[in-house]
């Protein structure tokens, strides 16, 4: 092996009889080097968009969250809730109901996902940091008071600044329905809109209010004990993963606990099928590219034919003679490769630190410029699927040579 490598390094950098060799393994080199950039690039910007969108569920979102697996709603009092608040990795525990109901406003109508919630909530999440109008409170002492996502509150044509009251239907979950006098089968509320919330997200956007714990329990039902979610505020130090697998075998598999990737499963699902989706299609450009190393290795081989023969006058064999030109092969790919992973880095940085490449004009969006994360599990991918790569076609094109060529 060692010899192999050692003819292979001074077939690298030694010069070549016909010139067109080092041109078309210059052009191999850059073109590995090309599309290992581009990989580099694309990955990094999709991490980037995914850390972004994280942070923004990680305003509205708690650390975890306890749903029943079967059914809406459950009742806090049994007693693995007691020892739930004792474990030490639980910093706060916050009481939800998030039921479907019919608001309206000024003659609007349209249906929304009401989410009662208790005092503590605001102190788990970074609710104030995302509201853009108004202010956070759902109860002033007189009156009932709701906060609603922009794009609810876009369509409804509602303010906080407006002194009409909004309008809330929620059907009588424990009777039926009496089809005489429907009105009579549902429940009714008054409150006025207090502030208007932005995560940038349409499920809370355009389809979320936020009203006092009190009030969902009584549109919809429900018992001073019973909750469709139990929301978890980690103590500091303290890791998800460990947290929740705690919780869960305290609490047994009549309940789910989801952790912040798992509450936004469709979108995170989404995130990774794109990544994967992306990386085939650029390793399949770079399974194209490898074309230009089979040539050029395919014309070395052509060229050293003396070399050849004089490696098989020493007692050289076909496996060592093919060994040379699989790793001279290798080396030129494993330089693309270096080359394309360094101004992929540098390029990745000087997008972090300048922003140079802009989305639309730089004001149409929540971002001015397009986020940037570089993540060493993604180098070592892109990596490995180059030299892979590289390594497949200098072996396909050292064993399909004739005998008599080399």
């Amino acid at each position: 092996m060692r010899l192999a490598m050692h003819i292979a390094w001074r077939y690298l950098r030694g010069k070549k009889t016909h010139n067109a060799i080092q041109v078309v393994s210059g052009v191999s080199a850059a073109a590995v080097a090309v599309v290992t950039a581009a990989m580099v690039c694309v990955l990094s910007v999709m991490n980037g968009f995914g850390e972004v969108i994280e942070k923004m569920f990680s305003r509205f979102d708690p650390d975890l969250r306890i749903e029943a697996a079967e059914g809406k709603y459950f009742d806090i009092s049994a007693p693995p809730f007691a020892e739930l608040r004792a474990l030490p990795c639980v910093g706060m525990l916050s009481e939800c109901i998030e039921e479907t109901a019919l608001v309206e406003f000024s003659g609007r109508q349209l249906p929304a996902v009401l989410k009662g919630v208790d005092d503590r909530w605001r102190s788990m999440t970074s609710i104030d940091s995302i509201i853009t109008d108004g202010s956070y409170s759902l109860f002033d002492g007189a009156f009932e008071r709701a906060v609603m996502g922009q794009g609810l509150a876009a369509q409804l044509g509602a303010n906080p600044h407006f002194v009409s009251g909004l309008h809330i239907y929620a059907p009588k979950r424990l009777q039926k329905v009496n089809m005489l006098r429907p009105d009579q089968s549902f429940e009714q509320a008054v409150c006025f809109m207090s502030g208007v919330f932005a995560v940038n997200q349409t499920r809370y956007d355009d389809k979320m209010i936020l009203v006092s714990l009190p009030l969902a329990r009584r549109l919809f039902s429900y018992s001073g004990s019973e909750v469709t979610a139990l929301e978890v505020s980690l103590a500091p130090d303290c890791q998800a993963k460990k947290a929740k697998k705690q919780i869960q075998a305290l609490l047994g598999k009549d309940f789910r606990v989801l952790d912040r990737y798992e509450q936004q499963h469709d979108f995170f699902r989404i995130l990774r099928i794109e990544k994967l989706l992306t990386v085939l299609l650029l390793s399949f450009i770079m399974l194209i590219a490898a074309f230009n190393l089979v040539c050029s290795l395919a014309m070395l081989i052509i060229d050293k034919r003396q070399d050849i023969q004089t490696l098989r006058n020493l007692g050289a064999g076909d496996m060592l003679i093919r060994r040379i030109f699989i790793l001279e092969g290798w080396l030129v790919s494993a330089f693309g490769a270096l080359a394309g992973m360094i101004t992929g880095v540098a390029l990745c940085f000087v997008q972090q630190r300048f922003g140079l490449l802009k989305l639309g004009n730089g004001t149409d969006y929540v971002l001015s410029a397009y986020p940037v994360a570089l993540h060493a599990g993604d180098m070592l991918l892109v990596a490995a699927i180059v030299l892979t790569i590289g390594m497949t076609a200098a072996i396909f094109t050292a064993h399909t040579m004739k005998t008599d060529t080399l």
